[in-house]
């Protein structure tokens, strides 16, 4: 019985280091960093370039 716990102790010890230090694994999807309009820089950019061409009439 003693060497049976030590098996499931030793096993568990294993995949805990395996999940922890093992090789990276393949994320099935991909991830994607989702970046509020007002954050992104592209976003302000085109955003300033269309408020350059338009009229000056609503200000």
């Amino acid at each position: 019985m003693l060497y049976l716990l030590a098996v499931i102790g030793a096993l568990t010890v294993a995949v805990l280091l395996w999940r922890a230090f093992g090789p990276d694994r393949v994320d099935t999807a991909p991830s994607r960093r989702f970046v509020a309009p007002d954050d992104d820089p592209d976003f302000l950019r085109k955003l300033g370039e269309q408020r350059k061409k338009k009229p000056d009439d609503e200000e």
